[in-house]
């Protein structure tokens, strides 16, 4: 409750006080009943700073009339407590509101195809190697999927990671449903759920080999000489000393320190992680 010599005001949680919300006829919050001399005279919806003003200086009495009209009486007319709290509500609703149509923005995207990747860049140009392998994935298996290109939309980026509790990407959805990321999708890939799932879901699969866009070499190509592929002995020499350099080695683009593309960081980190001594050879060097 706020008081003045002429005035006061109380609140009441219109969903705690169900009969009262109904006898004033509430359809909306904030809500302000103007009452004077213990009837109700006037009303107000919404958290708007200067009708609450013009209002309540109006009810106060005509001396108070001809400030009403600027945003600055409601300090006056109201109380320094209410115009707190209105502008308090004001920034509320607004931040809801927008948090509220993002929301529903989002909830469309992930629905608006059976499979959607949310990635960098598209499926013709992925912009990362995470994307591009989920996409080859996703052709691999036969699926049909959309997609959206989380650079071109900050709004819809930083949102996705909340809405799905997620934070990084790509993210792939099944009829509104996160499926995971990169890895996840790598590993139901492997496993064979991923098609299960797809299956599970009704969404129709082409056709097709799930490797086609990974060569396999036949045995007859896998035990080729090194003459055969073109290496001088001295090529050959120098590659297997690379190759036995360490008991861990990896061929990668860049370094440890500064991977040149998503795979070889990938590989980067899981050594870390697991905590294996390793040395490196950057291929895009010689």
């Amino acid at each position: 409750p706020s008081t003045s010599p002429t005035r006061s005001s109380s609140g009441v949680e219109a969903e705690e006080q169900p009969e009262i919300s109904e006898a004033y006829g509430v359809t909306a919050v904030p809500y302000f009943v103007f009452c004077k001399e213990g009837k109700p005279v006037d009303t107000l919806e919404g958290a708007n700073p200067a009708s609450l003003a013009n209002k309540v200086a109006k009810l106060a009495g005509p001396a108070n009339v001809a400030q009403s009209a600027a945003p600055a009486s409601l300090g006056v007319a109201a109380g320094p407590a209410v115009l707190e709290k209105v502008q308090e509500m004001a920034r509320q609703n607004g931040s809801s509101a927008a948090e509220s149509t993002l929301k529903k923005r989002l909830e469309q995207l992930v629905n608006s195809h059976p499979v959607i990747l949310f990635m960098k860049g598209n499926p013709e140009e992925p912009r990362c190697g995470f994307s591009r392998r989920v996409v080859d994935i996703l052709k691999q298996e036969g699926v049909e999927f959309g997609s959206f290109d989380i650079l071109t939309d900050n709004e819809v980026r930083e949102g996705l990671k909340k809405f799905s509790n997620w934070p990084t990407f790509p993210q792939l959805y099944c009829k509104g449903e996160l499926l995971g990321g990169c890895d996840i999708v790598i590993a139901m890939h492997e496993s064979g759920e991923l098609k299960d799932v797809l299956k599970e879901h009704n969404i129709p699969l082409r056709q097709q080999g799930s490797k086609i866009e990974e060569p396999v070499m036949s045995e007859s190509a896998n035990e080729q000489s090194p003459e055969a592929i073109g290496l001088t002995e001295a090529q050959k020499a120098r590659l297997e000393s690379l190759t036995n350099s360490n008991p861990v080695m990896i061929f990668i683009k860049g370094s440890p320190e500064e991977p040149k593309c998503g795979f070889s960081g990938k590989v980067v980190h899981i050594l870390k992680q697991e905590k294996i001594p390793f040395s490196s050879f950057d291929i895009l060097s010689d």
